[in-house]
């Protein structure tokens, strides 16, 4: 397995769309921190390029690899070494690769500027949101054997979870607007790690009255050491479920 993650993560960090990737999100997060006179506010500025740039990146790079990676899949195959192994070794090497980018572009600039609780918060859930689209990704190429298809759902998947998702809790929250609800959006968050994600960067930045009548309740809930402890939970679950659904497609997959 080691062989194969070092093999992995070598490959991608000579990528030029990676290398790229990285810049950009180095550039991007020193020019904000230095046009913004508080570091706080910087930190808000990252927030949406960590929610919708970093996922986006993440699950199209990672499903294009996968596809193009086919034939060296089907030659690892073809060796005594077990299909779990071989899928986990690709996922490793694309997680850890991916989240080393994300670390370079973002994290450094963070710890330079605003290593603070809130700001770690934020590379930590940078980090978890990169994974969990990366195993996504997994979880969608495993399933179709076209490519094209394959990045369309991706791309579909995470038009979902950036922008749809809100939409249609929106929609829940008017249609029913009679009955007190509020509690059971904390739980339909769950089912969304983008937005749990704003919901504890948001907490941390003190401005939960962006998130509307609802904020209070998100404070109460995930302002509390059970609610953050819960979130993060439910944060890995999202790393880990789409891996294992996806190794369990691909121990059956006829190649």
């Amino acid at each position: 397995m080691k062989k194969i993650i070092k093999f992995v993560i070598i490959d991608i960090l000579r990528n030029k769309i990676v290398l790229f990737y990285t810049l950009f999100l180095l550039i991007t997060s020193l020019s904000v921190f230095n046009l913004e006179d508080n570091t706080a506010k910087g930190l808000l500025s990252l927030l949406n390029l960590i929610l919708f740039i970093v996922p986006l990146v993440s699950v199209i790079f990672s499903t294009i690899y996968i596809y193009n990676s086919a034939e060296f899949i089907e030659l690892l195959v073809s060796q005594p070494l077990k299909r779990k192994n071989i899928w986990m070794s690709l996922f490793f090497g694309l997680a850890g690769s991916m989240t080393l980018a994300f670390f370079i572009g973002t994290g450094i600039p963070i710890l330079l500027y605003e290593a603070s609780p809130t700001g770690l918060m934020m590379l930590g859930i940078g980090c978890l949101i990169t994974i969990i689209f990366v195993a996504i990704s997994f979880l969608t190429a495993v399933n179709t054997r076209d490519k094209a298809k394959g990045i369309g759902i991706a791309i579909l998947l995470w038009l979902y979870f950036a922008l749809l998702f809100d939409g249609l809790v929106l929609f829940i929250l008017f249609q029913f607007a009679d009955y007190p609800l509020e509690k059971a959006v904390v739980a339909i968050t769950a089912f969304n790690p983008i937005d749990l994600g704003r919901i504890l960067i948001l907490l941390r930045l003190d401005v939960s009255a962006l998130m509307g009548y609802t904020g209070a309740v998100f404070k109460d809930f995930f302002g509390t050491s059970a609610g953050l402890t819960i979130a993060f939970a439910t944060l890995l679950l999202w790393c880990i479920v789409p891996v294992w659904l996806s190794v369990l497609k691909f121990r059956k997959k006829d190649l």
